[in-house]
């Protein structure tokens, strides 16, 4: 099962679109009452909506560093090496990925959506996760029923 083109170009997307995210993530678990948490995660200047809000960043920032993080570090090591495991772990990464970003994407339109506009949102702000879950996990099943693209 060694890495294709498609491996990389999902390495590579994944990256790119988590990289940023975690980082953020990685503010709100060490400072998540600061000012600066609240730039990156809600707008510069702007405030949580409300306590439930703020919990849900938390919770998701956790989760995400808890359980998301590494199984997309390690299923990239996986199939890089061309590894099943690799593949199983990035199936994993990608059903999360996919589950909550689906969820965010009809929670936080209300929201997001009217400052942002349709191309960033249903791009970077929560496409891309929806786009890489779906990706990875389709991929991953697929590789590991034999079929090599």
């Amino acid at each position: 099962m060694q890495p294709t083109i498609v491996t990389w170009v999902l390495i590579v997307f994944g990256a790119i679109t988590l990289a940023p995210l975690v980082l953020a993530q990685l503010v709100m678990l060490v400072k998540p009452h600061s000012q600066q948490a609240k730039d990156i995660l809600v707008a510069k200047g702007e405030d949580w909506r409300d306590k439930t809000h703020f919990r849900s960043a938390l919770g998701l920032a956790w989760a995400d560093w808890l359980l998301v993080v590494p199984l997309v570090i390690s299923g990239s090591i996986g199939v890089i090496l061309g590894y099943a495991w690799g593949y199983v772990l990035w199936g994993a990464a990608g059903s999360i990925s996919l589950y909550i970003n689906i969820v965010l994407w009809f929670m936080e339109k209300e929201y997001v959506y009217p400052s942002r506009g349709a191309l960033a949102y249903y791009s970077y702000y929560w496409g891309f996760f929806v786009y890489w879950g779906a990706l990875a996990l389709a991929y991953s099943a697929m590789r590991l029923s034999g079929i090599e693209l």
